[in-house]
Formats: structure tokens, C-alpha cells, sequence
């Protein structure tokens, strides 16, 4: 079931995308950034900030009463923005994932956007050829990578976004 995520929901989807994006749990699935990234990927104060924030909405896939998945979607003047799509690293490629930009469509359309967009890092191909696959294209726009306490690069490439973007209607 996809519901609007709460405040009462901050330290599970907490705990859910860390597990699924950084450290030894993230590796279970195809998504992990843990090859290109130390650090962790969010925190339950910058959730709290997301939700508290009008513009903002946090879908939630719950099974069982466990939040299995979530996808963050930020309103903005023209367009959608999508982030942190996130599978429990277990339950990736069981449509989850596929559920989840089928609400984020159907929410910019109920806001009347005509138009989602996202980065993703560059260098995760088999990532943005799954996006690619679900009817995102690459713009050509490029924006760097933020480099924090939060986000601490291993990679030997040097890390950026690519812009993708998706069309609706």
C-alpha cells in the first residue's frame, strides 16, 4: 500500500534508506552507492525538514506495516522533482520500485505538472538505464556532486549528477 509518509514515520524510512543506499546491507541490492560512497545518505533531522516542508511529500510502500519502500517528491514551479527512490535492498526488482514512479506520475498530475525530473550519479549506468527503461531521458545538464560529512566520495572517478527528466501526459 503507497501512503503519505508522517513525522510518525521519520526513524523507519531513516533506518530503510540508509540500509539501501550506504553500508554492508545496501550491497544485497543492485542499487547501492556503498562502491562510490561513505557516509551516510540522510538523517532523521533532515527527514523531520522534509516533511515539515508544505512542498514536500514522502510516499510510503508498507507491507506488513513495514515500510518497505519510498520516494521523495518536491513540488516545484513547473515540474516534479523526484528523489531518494528507495527499495529495502531485499525486495529490489519486485516491482517496488515500479509502483512507487507510477504515484510520483499520478501525484504530478493531480498538481497539474507536466514534468518530472532528477539526478542521479553518472556513473551508476545500470541505474539510469532502469529510469531510462520507465520513460526518463538524459537532458545534458550536469550538476556536481555535494561533497559533506554526509557524502564523502570513494570513488576514483570524480562524481556529478546527470539531470534526467520525464515527460507526462
Amino acid at each position: 500500500m503507497i501512503t503519505k509518509a508522517t513525522l510518525g514515520d521519520v526513524s523507519q524510512l531513516n533506518k530503510l534508506i540508509n540500509s539501501a543506499y550506504r553500508g554492508e546491507s545496501s550491497k544485497k541490492g543492485w542499487t547501492t552507492e556503498a562502491n562510490i560512497l561513505e557516509g551516510i545518505r540522510t538523517t532523521e533531522e533532515e527527514l523531520t525538514k522534509t516533511l515539515e516542508n508544505a512542498k514536500n511529500t514522502i510516499l510510503k510502500f508498507t507491507e506488513n506495516s513495514r515500510i518497505i519502500g519510498c520516494v521523495l517528491l518536491v513540488a516545484k514551479e513547473q515540474e516534479l522533482y523526484l528523489g531518494m527512490l528507495t527499495v529495502s535492498p531485499e525486495l529490489q526488482n519486485s516491482g517496488v520500485g515500479k509502483k512507487l514512479l507510477q504515484q510520483a506520475d499520478i501525484h504530478a498530475s493531480a498538481l497539474g505538472l507536466t514534468r518530472i525530473i532528477m539526478t542521479v550519479i553518472s556513473i551508476r549506468e545500470e541505474l539510469i538505464s532502469w529510469y531510462k527503461r520507465h520513460g526518463y531521458v538524459d537532458t545534458g545538464a550536469r550538476e556536481p556532486f555535494p561533497v559533506s560529512e554526509v557524502h564523502i566520495p570513494i570513488s576514483e572517478t570524480p562524481l556529478e549528477f546527470m539531470v534526467l527528466e520525464k515527460k507526462l501526459g
